[in-house]
């Protein structure tokens, strides 16, 4: 298999899974190499995302190296499987590849939980919405680049509509429904799609009213994706720069009691839906 030149977040993280486990085990990049009947440089690569491995090979790689769970096994097998090009490929040169990221990381999530504080989560928002973020990026984007995030950012809310939709679990802070990007009127309209959206018997959302009072984690945008096994999670935080892919064991950690903590604060969804509508009706 040819090597790659730029591996998406999943392709490293399961080169990632395949060093962790090899290096637990104490087996040796040379033992594997012989193992497979391959060059020790091509290890290296497939631990860094950079060379394919396949479902076979994987196998024995688990097997050598005396992984016992095999649930986690399969997990990587599947992920190793080849499989035609997630519909985000099609963006692929037009907009940064960590937003295509993003959207392999939802495709293939078991469960989704997110927590915004100053802005509505990008998997529920309008249009209109959508695009008064984007037009005040800075430095200001081009338009064709633009339009290619809105349509994409479309494309990717298909996630919780298509069949076999995923859990989605949502922590709105009240300052993000208050917000009103684009006027009022786009800000009604965004808070309707908002109840809407929790309608669906998949989708949970759950308000943090500012008399909530503290907690961790304020002011920053947090995606909790569930893989099918709890070792395959992964939560993926904004920055000005860029989004940020993490899977230590220790950061997961971190982010399931970040959840729990602002859950706790929250309001019911029942409670929620009537503080939403609430919102709207002053507006």
């Amino acid at each position: 298999m040819a090597q790659r030149t730029s591996p998406t977040e999943r392709q490293k993280r399961l080169g990632a899974e395949l060093h962790k486990m090899r290096v637990a085990a104490g087996v040796s990049a040379e033992a594997v190499a012989s193992l497979l009947g391959v060059d020790r440089s091509k290890i290296s690569n497939m631990e860094r995302g950079l060379r394919a491995i396949s479902p076979e090979r994987l196998r024995s790689w688990a097997c050598h190296c005396a992984c016992p769970d095999g649930a986690y096994v399969d997990a990587l097998a599947e992920m190793a499987e080849s499989s035609s090009p997630g519909w985000w490929e099609r963006y692929r040169g037009v907009l940064p590849g960590k937003l295509l990221d993003i959207s392999e990381l939802e495709a293939h999530a078991v469960r989704l939980k997110t927590a915004h504080t100053v802005h509505i989560p990008g998997l529920l928002q309008t249009v209109d919405h959508a695009r008064t973020i984007f037009e005040v990026a800075v430095p200001a984007l081009p338009q064709r680049e633009l339009e290619a995030r809105l349509v994409h950012r479309l494309e990717r809310q298909q996630v919780l509509v298509k069949e076999g939709a995923p859990d989605y679990h949502g922590i709105v802070h009240e300052a993000a429904l208050r917000m009103q990007f684009g006027g009022r009127a786009v800000a009604r309209a965004q808070l309707e799609h908002l109840l809407n959206m929790s309608e669906l018997s998949h989708v949970t959302l759950n308000v943090l009213p500012v008399s909530g009072g503290a907690f961790p984690g304020a002011g920053q945008t947090l995606v909790y994706a569930e893989g099918p096994v709890p070792q395959l999670d992964t939560a993926q935080t904004d920055s000005t720069h860029g989004p940020e892919f993490l899977y230590a064991e220790a950061q997961l950690s971190k982010y399931r009691a970040q959840l729990e903590w602002m859950e706790r604060l929250s309001l019911g969804p029942d409670e929620s839906r009537a503080f939403i509508h609430e919102i709207a009706r002053q507006l």
